[in-house]
């Protein structure tokens, strides 16, 4: 994931959950520095990583309403990521309905077995 996109959505999401000006001016930082040139190709794992690189900054660190801003924020994905990850698990476990061509060996098999005693 490119940097700046997952601070800007980062952002956004902040703004959503009304957040102090302190961490929308944290975000802003980070924001302006991931537009140089130079980090133009920066990337990073996932969104939850920017989280929490943004709780180690030094504002989060003396500031308790940004860094609980940040906290939630990383709350809230950690939740959206294990409910996916139900989700996947939940889709994964249906049963899959079984084709024409297994029940048509079967058939064979079947046919073959008593043919054969």
């Amino acid at each position: 994931m490119n940097v700046l996109d997952g601070l800007q959505q980062i952002r956004e999401r902040l703004v959503e959950n009304d957040a102090e000006a302190a961490s929308l001016a944290t975000v802003d930082l980070f924001i302006k520095r991931a537009s140089l040139p130079a980090a133009k190709n920066a990337s990073a794992g996932s969104q939850l990583q920017l989280v929490r690189m943004l709780m180690r900054t030094a504002e989060s660190n003396t500031n308790v309403r940004v860094y609980n801003d940040f906290v939630r924020l990383e709350e809230e994905m950690e939740q959206g990521a294990a409910q996916a990850q139900a989700r996947r698990a939940e889709e994964d476990a249906k049963p899959v309905p079984k084709t024409k061509k297994y029940y048509k060996d079967l058939k064979e098999r079947e046919k073959k077995t008593q043919s054969g005693s």
